[in-house]
């Protein structure tokens, strides 16, 4: 009996793959979504090297707001690359099937670049905060030096995290062909459809994400308190116009990226439908990455003239 429990349990350690949400059943369909999805990726991997590209090469655009603004587009292009790709090798092959370990290091990404865009999106806040309520202190406070030591340490607590939570996962057992009822791997799935004791990893996520994601929202939520507090009493109708317009792409950028997020988490609370709690967190996973350049270059003069220099470059030297 004891040698039929411990070969059981080999089985179910040794898993070989996972097998993904099938996005539609239907053959002919798929041949659209290939096409759709593709054209999404492109649009965010090309739309945000713009604005890295933009940032890089005009000196204007040096400034700790646009650094920030850099990096948070490097990390939508990461985020899109650690799901999308391997969506659409899936949706050519009509195979959902995914590797063990690709799985666990797609999870892995996963969760390094979403707790990273939080802590950039915080970043940026505390940004707009110095700028908009000490504006003489600005050069001083929001040195280089700063501005790279919080990227290293949001950097360094992102992988912390996820390796903290990719390695408790590894300990875990699964099923044969256990199914994960989304496009991607995502730890909180993964830990679901484990067939052994999950409460530790619970815990550990619970935790953190009350961290990871609390933190940042309650530091934006209380930067942005701060800074209308302030453009309040200014005098001057055009001084408050001014002030708001700073901060009004990032304020969209943070409703779009939260707004999303929890959505897609919210969504599995009340529904049952894995297809709907899918496309919910297509919404968060896709549509935010491709939304953040069109945020920031039609709504920013600066950008706006950094890529037409960059546009303009491009077609002379073709």
């Amino acid at each position: 009996m004891r040698h039929i429990n411990n070969m059981k349990s080999r089985n179910q350690t040794s898993v070989s793959e996972f097998l993904l949400l099938a996005l539609t059943e239907d053959p002919e369909m798929q041949p659209i979504l290939l096409s759709l999805f593709l054209s999404i990726y492109l649009v965010t991997v090309l739309g945000n090297l713009l604005i890295v590209l933009a940032v890089t090469s005009d000196s204007h655009l040096h400034t700790p707001m646009y650094f920030f603004l850099a990096n948070l587009s490097f990390t939508d292009i990461c985020f899109s690359t650690t799901t999308i790709p391997k969506m659409l090798v899936n949706l050519q092959a009509q195979n959902q099937s995914i590797t063990y370990s690709g799985c666990l290091t797609q999870a892995c990404f996963v969760l390094v670049f979403a707790a990273l865009e939080n802590f950039l999106l915080l970043a940026m806040a505390y940004d707009r905060y110095v700028a908009i309520c000490h504006p003489l202190m600005y050069m001083v406070i929001m040195n280089p030096r700063l501005c790279r030591l919080l990227l290293l340490l949001a950097l360094l607590i992102s992988s912390v995290d996820a390796l903290l939570h990719s390695l408790m996962a590894l300990r875990l057992s699964f099923c044969t062909d256990p199914e994960i009822p989304y496009f991607f791997c995502e730890v909180i799935q993964v830990i679901k459809v484990a067939s052994s004791d999950t409460l530790l990893n619970n815990i550990c996520i619970y935790f953190a994400a009350n961290i990871l994601a609390g933190v940042p929202l309650f530091g934006i939520i209380f930067s942005y308190t701060k800074i209308v507090s302030s453009v309040l009493r200014m005098p001057s109708a055009g001084g408050k116009y001014k002030a708001f317009s700073t901060c009004g792409s990032h304020l969209s950028v943070v409703f779009l990226f939260y707004g999303t997020a929890f959505g897609a988490y919210i969504s599995t609370a009340f529904t049952h439908s894995s297809r709907k709690i899918a496309v919910v967190s297509m919404m968060y996973t896709m549509v935010t990455p491709m939304m953040n350049p069109f945020i920031y270059s039609l709504r920013n003069r600066d950008m706006k003239g950094a890529l037409k220099k960059i546009i303009k470059n491009i077609i002379a030297f073709r």
